[in-house]
């Protein structure tokens, strides 16, 4: 199972906003695209459709942004991968309006892989936003700071904190 650039994006800015929870002023979309090295329209997108969703608290104007909607404790990565991905089916089997495996109903793929994708969304569900960002000392100084690229053996396409290099 991959989740979709789509999904680590939306987890980015909710990372993001809990991270920064206590602070006075909101966060602004600026902000993260300056953080992550995202593009702020695309992140606009998102926080639509985050803010659609439960999920951020969106203000306009001079001294807006965006806040988380529920407390960090609340909100599961399970959750959010629901309501971003578009599409669990990991297999053709898995829709049964396009299913055209000849193994149909002789094949045992399909239960093993219902079992796997649901103990995955188990571990997601049992994860919050607060447990990703539950170490404040790792996140002090994750402001407005343009995250650095690595250079190395077996770091092309990967940022300093491990995450894929975005290409949009």
């Amino acid at each position: 199972m991959r989740l979709t650039q789509w999904t680590d994006y939306s987890l980015r800015v909710l990372m993001y906003c809990a991270i920064h929870a206590e602070r006075a002023q909101p966060v602004t979309i600026t902000e993260i695209a300056e953080v992550h090295g995202i593009s702020r329209s695309h992140l606009m997108k998102i926080v639509q459709e985050l803010s659609a969703r439960g999920l951020l608290d969106t203000t306009r104007g001079r001294g807006g942004g965006v806040r988380l909607l529920q407390p960090a404790q609340v909100i599961t990565v399970g959750a959010v991968a629901r309501a971003t991905e578009t599409d669990f089916a990991l297999v053709e089997c898995f829709d049964a309006e396009r299913n055209q495996c000849r193994l149909r109903g002789r094949c045992r793929l399909q239960g093993v892989l219902e079992q796997a994708l649901a103990a995955y969304l188990a571990v997601l569900d049992g994860v919050t936003l607060a447990d990703l960002v539950a170490e404040p000392q790792v996140w002090q100084g994750v402001q407005a700071l343009p995250m650095p690229f690595t250079s190395g053996a077996g770091a092309a396409g990967r940022k300093a904190d491990g995450c894929p290099a975005e290409k949009i």
